[in-house]
């Protein structure tokens, strides 16, 4: 078992915690980050990206996360390719994490961005066609679905507002909810059924996501949650919307969560509850989660890494060299 310390050690590596780690970097404070299950998070599951900001052409998320892991690497990062099982936050700085492998982890401040997941169906044909017809994030995809066919299945506030977000691209939204009346608030229902592109198929249930000739999304099963009746809906696109699902189970007991277990952070900032320990990315933000909020909550974390190392008590040196 080998020991590594870091003054600002980063556990995920997503956006959020390479752009700490790039920031942390060029602050001088060797930075470790720890990557995790999926190395680069959902971005390398993702196919184009058109909507981050520098690349005039549709580029691979895959390759995206390889860049930022170069840049990180280049400037100073140390990568460990280990996860994290265990956390000690207890008596502040500094904390300790320990790795799959063994490892021990020790940073003077730590920086979590172990991201969130996409909640799915688990129905057959949705892993298979994904991103070929089937998504989890219309704001990252409904633009490629200009003028087509689309169906968001969910009844909360994140089915409603993908609903709507997506008839800026399409005149055709289906909203598919397993029950008669829907979960979000009440302000976006009426926003939802007051737009005539949007319409609303109730007590359905995907029973699978069917590829046309092309290999693509072609079709919907449906199965009726009150009679059992079997009936299919064509579609382009479909938007899977019941949910993300935060990796913060290492933190819980730990750290103050919300009610749907996302970290909780002061307004405006990433500082947690405890002082030195920092929140970045989709492990705290359930309103946006783009690559891009996550990057610049990487920055900001880094920066306030930075900062809280800084104002440490600096009457210690000199009470040393006193003795």
């Amino acid at each position: 078992m080998a020991v590594h310390r870091t003054k600002m050690l980063i556990i995920g590596s997503g956006p959020a915690g390479y752009t700490a780690a790039i920031y942390g970097a060029r602050a001088m404070l060797e930075p470790i980050i720890v990557q995790g299950l999926q190395p680069g998070g959902q971005l390398t599951i993702t196919t184009d990206v058109e909507n981050y900001p520098g690349f005039a052409d549709v580029i691979q998320g895959p390759w995206l996360m390889e860049q930022m892991q170069a840049q990180a690497e280049h400037v100073g990062t140390r990568t460990m390719w280990d996860t994290i099982v265990e956390v000690d936050l207890e008596g502040g700085a500094p904390f300790r994490a320990i790795g799959d492998s063994g490892d021990e982890y020790i940073g003077d401040t730590l920086v979590i961005a172990t991201g969130a997941q996409a909640k799915w169906l688990g129905v057959p044909g949705e892993q298979e066609l994904s991103g070929k017809g089937v998504s989890a994030c219309a704001t990252c995809d409904g633009f490629f679905f200009r003028g087509k066919k689309v169906a968001v299945i969910g009844g909360g506030n994140t089915a409603v507002e993908e609903a709507l977000y997506l008839t800026n691209h399409s005149d055709d939204v289906t909203l598919i909810h397993r029950r008669d009346e829907l979960r979000s608030e009440k302000i976006l229902q009426e926003r939802m059924f007051a737009n005539p592109k949007i319409s609303t198929l109730w007590n359905k249930a995907v029973e699978s996501f069917e590829a046309g000739e092309n290999g693509t999304l072609s079709h919907i099963v449906l199965k009726d949650t009150q009679t059992g009746e079997i009936s299919t809906i064509e579609v382009d696109g479909a938007f899977v919307a019941i949910g993300h699902s935060p990796a913060t189970e290492l933190f819980k007991g730990k750290l103050p969560l919300d009610a749907n277990g996302y970290l909780l952070t002061e307004p405006g900032s990433p500082a947690t509850a405890i002082p030195g320990v920092f929140a970045a990315g989709d492990v705290s933000d359930h309103t946006y989660r783009q690559a891009v909020t996550a990057a610049g909550m990487g920055c900001m974390a880094a920066l306030d890494a930075e900062r809280f190392l800084a104002a440490q008590d600096f009457a210690k040196p000199a009470a040393v060299a006193a003795e």
